[in-house]
Formats: C-alpha cells, structure tokens, sequence
C-alpha cells in the first residue's frame, strides 16, 4: 500500500512562477524516501503540499490515504512535519513545548505527560527536559523539533533539510533518530536533503526533481548503475573549459560530457585508459591540467547527469557514502 500518492501535481504561484510542474509519485509504507534536488527545483513546494500547507494549482494527492484537498485535516493526524525552520520557543522548555503540542492534538490529563516524556528518551533530551530551548544546541533543537513532529503518533513523517547547518556529530545524532523510527516503529519517512550521501546512507528510493519536475527515480543502486560509464573528472582554468571540452571530444568511448565552471566530467566506457588519453589531449591543446580523477559512479554523477549540474551539499558529510537500510 502506498503512504504517499501524487497525480499530475502542479503548482503555479500568482507571479507566474512553475514551481511543480506535473509530477507523480508514490512512495510506499515504511519506506524512507529522499527527495533531491538543486535549490529552487520545486522540493519544499512540493513537501508543503503533501502536508496540507500549500493548496496546489491542479492535480491531487494523497497521504495516509486521505486527499489533501478533501480531507485536509485526516491527513494533519496522519502526518508529522518537521519544516527546515524550527518553530520553537526560545522561552519555554523542551518538556514545555511537547506536553503543549500534545494538548493542542487533543490529549487530556496525564496522557500530555507521559508522550512528552517518553519521545525525550526517545530523541535523547531527558536531561535537557527541563532547561530553557534558548540554551540548547542546534542539533538539540532538530531532535525537539524531531519530537514536536512525533507528538500525536503520525504514520508518515516529513523531514525538509532535517540536518542542514547541523555540525557531523549533531547530524549522526538526528539520522541515528530516524533510522530508528523507520526501523523500530515502521514510520515512512519523506525526506528532502542538499547531502547526496545522506540520501545514499538513508533511503529505499529516490526522487530527483529539477525545474519542477521530477527527472529521475529509483534506488540509489539502480541510479548509480543506470550511468553504465566509469567518470573521469579534469579540472582545468576556468578560461580554458571551452577550448578543453573541444579537444576532449576526440576521447575514444566518450559517451556523455558534462561541462561545469572549472571541471569536465567524461562518461567514459573504459576509464583507466581514458584518464592518460585526457591528459594526452589537453597538453596537445595546450590547456593546462589541474587534476584528473578517475572514479566510479556515484550519487553526484546521477545528478549531474540529471539536473546538469552538482547539488550544493555533494560530499558534505563524513564517511564512506555506503547505504545502510535501518
């Protein structure tokens, strides 16, 4: 069964602007899906929608099995959203502003309590309970935040740069958060991110939107093995790109060229025996070579391949990139 369905959704603001562009997707239960994209490309558009924020222009869609337009207020009870801006108090404490959410959601007596109390274990903050938000840490604030989310049960959580501007310990920490809920607790999760490695670490599937449409999606195995090359990467002057790309062109097996600023990246069919030929090439051309980077395809490579260009937070985090489903 699908937690999430979208159908033809589009979304036009009154200045004209197309940020969802038709799209469709379906993301099933207990899956973590991250959705990708460059800034501007129609993610947190997209994610306002789903979540009953947003009225689109045209299309629909459907989360928790509940319609956003028709039945708005059933998919707010299946849902949890934590947006990229915590909305928190700064004067109120941790337990303060839990037990608050809860009798906003309708719990009466003891029950605001014991939720509050039992989602600080849970995001790792009972010692913090009872100290002012103004004194926590920015990685503290997305695990409260975290929590806020998780307040009424939801069955699907929505994550918008759960982690961005988090330092890499405090961003383990929140992953570590989600990775558990989805494995312990079967909650999917929609997960918008700038880290392509935190996308490959964390998700079933995903979804890569570009100028409000989504261009490419599936598993991060079968993205990476979809680009069928070995990457050869060459920096050069940023004056000379233009005058490189040409005399690459003559590269044997080169299938695919992707020009950036101050880099050419090569799709290439036999990379070890491409990188000397690079090399060869330029110097005939008298461009000068920075580096050469011979490597295998990765995240980044999808979505440069996709989009046309690399996403802002490519190789931002720590470690090794390998995926690892809770």
């Amino acid at each position: 069964m699908n937690a999430i369905e979208a159908n033809e959704l589009k979304k036009v603001f009154p200045n004209g602007v197309e940020a969802v562009a038709g799209i469709d997707l379906e993301v099933r239960e207990g899956d973590i899906v991250g959705f990708l994209g460059p800034n501007g490309a129609g993610k947190t558009t997209t994610t306002r929608i789903l979540t009953t924020l947003l009225r689109p222009t045209s299309g629909s869609a459907r989360v928790g099995g509940h319609d956003v337009l028709a039945d708005p207020h059933e998919v707010r009870r299946a849902v949890g959203v934590a947006l990229q801006e915590a909305g928190l108090d700064a004067l109120a404490t941790g337990r303060e502003l839990l037990i608050l959410q809860a009798r906003l959601y309708g719990f009466r007596g003891t029950e605001p309590t014991k939720r509050a109390d039992r989602l600080l274990e849970l995001v790792g903050l009972t010692d913090a309970a009872d100290r002012r938000i103004k004194t926590y840490s920015g990685g503290m604030k997305r695990r409260l935040d975290l929590a806020s989310a998780l307040i009424h049960g939801p069955r699907i959580l929505f994550l918008d740069e759960p982690t961005a501007g988090l330092d890499p310990a405090s961003r383990q920490a929140v992953l570590d958060e989600v990775r558990r809920l989805n494995r312990e607790g079967g909650i999917t999760v929609f997960l918008t991110t700038q880290y392509l490695e935190e996308a490959d670490r964390m998700a079933d599937h995903l979804a890569i939107i570009d100028h409000g449409r989504i261009v490419a999606r599936g598993t991060p195995e079968e993205l990476k093995g979809s680009i069928g090359s070995d990457i050869v990467t060459v920096e050069v002057p940023r004056e000379d790109v233009h005058r490189a790309e040409s005399a690459l062109s003559a590269l044997p097996g080169l299938k695919e060229v992707q020009r950036e600023e101050s880099a050419i990246t090569l799709f290439v069919s036999d990379g070890s025996g491409a990188a000397a030929r690079v090399i060869q090439l330029l110097v005939e051309a008298a461009v000068p070579v920075g580096s050469v980077k011979l490597s295998s395809p990765t995240l980044d490579e999808v979505f440069l391949r996709a989009t046309g260009s690399r996403l802002e937070g490519a190789g931002a985090l720590a470690g090794n990139g390998q995926r690892g489903k809770p």
